[in-house]
């Protein structure tokens, strides 16, 4: 899940991000892909407790970073299974959280991978995810959501629709990546903010989660292709 609207230190990350990363997670096969390794972590309230030590800051964002939301794992399988989406072309992984998207996406033959994020630790933990699975993804602390996403062919989302002042900006900015010519594909678990009637179901899965953090220990997740908007059709 991701935190495109939470302020978190903007700017680069640095090696204490990077090393407050690796002491907090350890490397672990994400479930449903297991193709894939990630730093994760084990308890999500003590995390959360020690970034807010880390930055010396009360009321700091949950850690999304450290765990496989069923939105970006979906999306992830999917595209694993589905080389053909990404091969040979230029993909932004959009709130990429943990960086499995995009990781996912350089497996599966991407020319190239670029990593969007707010949360500089985010941005630290796709670093080292990266490197731990031996494939390159250039992540940077960056807002997107006013722009088209460009250059990028292929524009991949996990789970971006959970509040509704999210999905206010994250459609619009989705809607411009596809009307120069991206294709947009979403991973989502049900969320309350997703406009299926904007959308087109590819796949669903029984994608396995952190019971702590979603309630259940299954979650019916759906991957979504954006569908023009009839004012872009023909």
């Amino acid at each position: 899940m991701p935190n495109e609207l939470r302020t978190l230190h903007p700017g680069t990350t640095t090696l204490s991000d990077t090393a407050f990363v690796q002491e907090e997670t350890r490397l672990t096969l994400v479930p449903f892909v297991p193709e894939v390794s990630l730093h994760m972590a084990d308890d999500a309230i003590a995390l959360w407790e020690a970034t807010e030590s880390a930055r010396d800051e009360i009321g700091l964002p949950p850690p999304f970073w450290a765990f496989a939301w069923a939105g970006g794992v979906a999306v992830a399988r999917y595209v694993l299974d589905h080389p053909g989406l990404v091969e040979g072309r230029t993909v932004l992984d959009l709130a990429a959280g943990s960086g499995l998207v995009g990781i996912a996406a350089v497996l599966a033959g991407a020319r190239s991978v670029r990593a969007a994020e707010i949360d500089a630790y985010a941005v630290a933990a796709i670093g080292i995810n990266a490197e731990a699975n031996g494939v390159r993804v250039d992540a940077a602390v960056e807002d997107l959501l006013d722009g088209d996403g460009g250059p990028a062919e292929v524009v991949l989302a996990g789970d971006v629709f959970y509040e509704r002042a999210m999905a206010a900006r994250f459609l619009p900015f989705l809607e411009r990546a596809q009307a120069r010519g991206a294709r947009v594909i979403v991973g989502d678990p049900g969320r309350a903010y997703l406009p299926r009637e904007r959308f087109t179901a590819l796949a669903a899965y029984e994608v396995p989660v952190v019971a702590d953090l979603e309630d259940t220990a299954l979650k019916t997740t759906t991957v979504w292709q954006l569908t023009p908007a009839f004012s872009q059709v023909g």
